[in-house]
């Protein structure tokens, strides 16, 4: 299969028509209903000019005239609101990405809201959602203090791009773009299109935004949506507006004027593609030198994990309904003969024979996945410990050649002498055949990845 410059496989819209996406621009104010009355009437106007995915700014629920107030306002992703902005998307059968909602805040932290971007496909399903996670603290001494965190959770992890019409959609908001390993992540796992809905100050925005947005597309050679706030919200709060599309080359096609707008651009997925091959910065990164950035929380445990019909693990195509979790590197996948309940595989997507063919980066990401996944199952399989171990190399007992660990939960007693385990791991898949005691069928595998899928989920 062929691949862009990033390793990422190319999306089938690559060869498909090009796409039109909306980015707004809009006044947000304490007044849920006109706010929404707004979006709904660009909702209308973007699908009359055929754009398949419209892009909200931060904040474009509300925007509060006071701290306490913000908080009273939010609701829960179940709420009215957001019923409403799924039903808008339903009924236009449109794309929308509601670029800052704010959430109620989780039972640990009731006195903050959730800065939340959401995703909503075409039959109104939520299809994704992210947690602001860089906020926006600023306290000038005895000046001025605009601190996000004194009223917002931070959110804990990154958000595997979600595929959409348009390409791969990747989530982030507003202060989030000053922090490019953010992007670098997000565009490692395949985005084609990073997203930045915003509500910029005057001074910040005058200053920054456009250089942000342009330096982000550039180094990640990906499509930069950002939405924004613009003009007089309250006596306190001005944003600085000039919501825009940019595309991987840096070049801005497309931009709203003065006020309330809706600005449409093309996305090119080919184009995209042979900017990555012209130009393949991504293949002539040292990370040899300095390392590379690993999203911690890169996990996809849903329908992309089905985006391919097989994994590689070393002459085996495993079927994807027996995988389970996957990260930017690589991925974890149920046992065909496990020597006890709940026994995991953990392999590199690249298929390399031993530990040390791995970069840093693939080590680091690797083991991220197993410390994860090994929770995990303890959990599950009601154990009190967990045996994590790597046959590296044929006289270690590889039988296959590919990285891989294995991840065995352990109760007390399950072996008469608790080292047998490794006798076991020896020899469990030396005769790997379907008369071979132990052996599972595809449909028993696939039952239980399924079960992982759901609890990994929830997990994260």
């Amino acid at each position: 299969m062929a691949s862009t410059s990033n390793g990422v496989p190319p999306t089938n819209k690559m060869l498909e028509a090009k796409s039109l996406v909306g980015v707004c621009q809009m006044t947000s104010t304490s007044d849920k209903e006109a706010n929404f009355a707004v979006c709904r009437s660009l909702i209308e106007k973007a699908k009359m000019r055929g754009v398949q995915m419209m892009y909200f700014p931060e904040a474009c629920d509300y925007i509060a005239d006071s701290k306490e107030q913000s908080m009273q306002m939010a609701e829960s992703l179940d709420g009215d609101l957001v019923s409403r902005y799924r039903d808008a998307a339903r009924q236009h059968q449109l794309w929308l990405s509601i670029g800052g909602f704010h959430q109620k805040g989780p039972e640990s932290d009731p006195t903050r809201v959730q800065n939340t971007h959401i995703i909503i496909d075409d039959e109104g399903n939520i299809r994704a959602t992210y947690n602001k996670t860089h906020l926006f603290d600023l306290d000038l001494q005895g000046r001025v203090r605009l601190c996000e965190s004194d009223y917002t959770v931070p959110g804990q992890s990154i958000v595997t791009p979600v595929s959409t019409p348009v390409g791969r959609v990747a989530l982030s908001t507003c202060y989030d773009v000053r922090f490019p390993e953010l992007s670098i992540a997000l565009a490692q796992q395949g985005a084609d299109i990073l997203t930045f809905p915003s509500a910029f100050t005057q001074t910040t925005g005058m200053a920054h935004w456009e250089v942000l947005l342009r330096a982000r597309a550039i180094e990640n050679q990906c499509y930069v949506v950002a939405a924004a706030q613009t003009g007089k919200h309250n006596a306190k709060r001005t944003s600085y507006g000039h919501a825009m599309i940019v595309d991987p080359w840096g070049t801005v096609i497309a931009q709203c004027k003065e006020g309330t707008d809706i600005a449409v651009g093309e996305v090119d997925l080919a184009y995209l593609a042979q900017i990555r091959q012209d130009m393949p910065v991504w293949k002539h990164r040292r990370h040899d030198l300095y390392s590379q950035v690993i999203p911690l929380q890169s996990t996809s445990v849903s329908d992309d994990l089905d985006k391919q019909t097989t994994y590689q693990f070393g002459h085996v195509h495993m079927e994807s309904s027996c995988v389970f979790a996957r990260t930017s590197l690589s991925f974890a996948f149920v046992n065909i003969k496990p020597v006890l309940p709940g026994h995991m595989l953990i392999a590199s997507l690249r298929p390399v024979e031993r530990l040390s063919d791995l970069t840093q980066a693939e080590v680091s990401d690797l083991f991220s996945l197993v410390q994860r996944v090994s929770n995990l199952t303890q959990r599950l399989f009601n154990a009190s410990a967990v045996t994590v171990a790597v046959q590296d190399g044929p006289d270690a007992g590889q039988t296959v050649k590919h990285v891989h660990v294995h991840i065995m939960p352990r109760k007390p007693g399950d072996f008469e002498e608790n080292d047998d385990i490794y006798y076991e791991l020896q020899k469990h898949d030396r005769e790997l055949s379907a008369k071979s005691p132990g052996m599972r069928t595809v449909e028993q595998m696939a039952e239980e990845a399924s079960m992982m899928r759901a609890a990994f989920k929830d997990s994260l």
